[in-house]
């Protein structure tokens, strides 16, 4: 098949699944044509069958927003129907769905038939979503797919809950390709540079908004230092981080963590690690409690959203509730306390990544891909 993928290039979760998506459908042999208005951060050198399209932003002094949508939805149009593609998957709503259902209707004035899929991944639904002014155009978009998934079964409710649709919408989780790691030597080495051997050492990766909860992180952490000497490495930027530096310093704890910014490959830092902390406000999947989980790693987090449906309590690590860091702490202080325990817990967490692994996961794109372009043909007939 020739799919084309829009996606935002992004650090965001649904950039980073919409491009390992396009990565691993084209080693299977299909066609991927990458539509956005920069190259993916995760798509890396040259690879066989993927091709990158940039939507060009005009500078047009008339405009002082310049108009991505109607941008984008001509660019779709235009390798639609240059590249003869068989269907088109756009990840998240806004504005990538309405762009799509605008070039499909262009393109059928001009005799082409072009299905789209749209998958929903999260904010779009449950916080820019809920803003009143977009719910109509969501909720529009959404009804016009001609498939539409969500990354959660927390995340199709939360959508059937707040937009105007009955449609069937299928859950497809977000997936992780296991990587083939060893305790090679220079990761052990590596470790020693943030910690010593003995104390644990914890990690958290986000982009630092208030919805990451990123000072219950710091809390949970004080707590278990106080209780075993250990060491935090924080991953990621966003606005929270002067606030969290701050929280540091008057807690005295700067000297055991360290911040290290944004990182293209987080799982090369989440493997030091042997706890991963995500006390989320919300979170659709929790993809960053997977590709913990994916090199071993247990995650200490809440229970909210499609959390739940990823981390199994007292098996991949605990779940707590929203805002609980003294629950979230204990749970933490009794698994890094023994030694036997810890190593099951990690030996639990790889376990439970392993279900999402992306050769099992992506035949269901495929055949939804190839059901939408069936339903098209027969609907044309």
């Amino acid at each position: 098949m020739k799919i084309g993928i829009v996606l935002y290039p992004t650090y965001g979760g649904s950039g980073v699944v919409a491009t390992e998506l396009g990565k691993a459908l084209a080693e299977k042999g299909h066609e991927i044509h990458f539509i956005t208005y920069s190259q993916p951060v995760r798509l890396g050198s040259f690879r066989d069958n993927i091709y990158y399209h940039e939507v060009m932003i005009s500078n047009y002094p008339l405009f002082e927003y310049q108009p991505y949508e109607t941008e984008l939805a001509s660019k779709l149009v235009e390798v639609v129907k240059y590249e003869k593609l068989d269907v088109l998957h756009v990840h998240y709503a806004i504005p990538h769905a309405s762009a799509a259902f605008m070039a499909q209707q262009i393109l059928a004035t001009q005799g082409i038939q072009i299905p789209f899929v749209t998958t929903l991944h999260g904010t779009d639904i449950t916080l820019v979503g809920k803003d009143k002014s977009f719910e109509p155009v969501i909720s529009f978009c959404i009804n016009k797919s001609n498939a539409v998934t969500a990354v959660s079964e927390s995340l199709r409710q939360d959508t059937y809950e707040h937009f105007d649709t009955t449609r069937d919408i299928d859950v497809i989780p977000n997936f992780i390709q296991i990587p083939e790691y060893e305790v090679m030597e220079d990761v052990i080495e590596l470790r020693r540079k943030y910690a010593k051997d003995d104390e644990p050492i914890l990690c958290h990766v986000s982009n630092f908004r208030p919805v990451k909860r990123v000072a219950d992180v710091i809390q949970i952490f004080n707590k278990v230092n106080h209780s075993i000497p250990s060491r935090l490495l924080l991953v990621g930027d966003g606005p929270d981080r002067y606030n969290i530096e701050r929280l540091c310093r008057s807690l005295k704890i700067c000297n055991r963590v360290v911040t290290l910014g944004k990182i293209r490959d987080a799982a090369n830092i989440i493997r030091l690690s042997d706890m991963f902390l995500l006390p989320s406000e919300t979170e659709s999947f929790g993809l960053a409690a997977l590709e913990a989980m994916s090199v071993g790693v247990p995650v200490i987090s809440s229970n909210t959203g499609g959390i739940p449906e990823v981390n199994v309590h007292n098996f991949s690590g605990m779940l707590s509730n929203v805002g609980d860091v003294d629950e979230m702490a204990g749970n933490a202080i009794a698994i890094l306390t023994d030694n036997k325990t810890l190593k099951q817990f990690k030996l639990n967490a790889l376990t439970q990544a392993k279900k999402f692994d992306i050769r099992k996961i992506l035949p269901a794109y495929e055949d939804i891909y190839r059901r939408v372009i069936e339903e098209l043909k027969l609907q044309s007939v």
